[in-house]
């Protein structure tokens, strides 16, 4: 895990059965990618889990963009 991932995500045996949470909660990441997919914006989810920082939210929506375009293949 990146740095950065490491400051934002982290993955605990004793938080949640070691689900992926955001640094420092017990919000498991999936529920911004959730809210997302719901249609819920940004706020919706931050009004609703303000244990997570913007900041946060931003920097692992982020991290999820880069492993997908690090993961991407060109066209053949």
């Amino acid at each position: 895990m990146s740095a950065k991932a490491a400051s934002v995500v982290q993955s605990d045996p004793d938080i949640l059965g070691g689900i992926p949470v955001f640094v420092g909660t017990r919000v498991p990441v999936r529920n911004l990618i959730d809210y997302l997919e719901a249609g819920d914006d940004l706020d919706d989810f931050l009004d609703d889990f303000p244990s997570v920082s913007r900041e946060q939210a931003v920097a692992a929506l982020e991290l999820a963009h880069a492993a997908l375009v690090a993961g991407a293949r060109p066209p053949r």
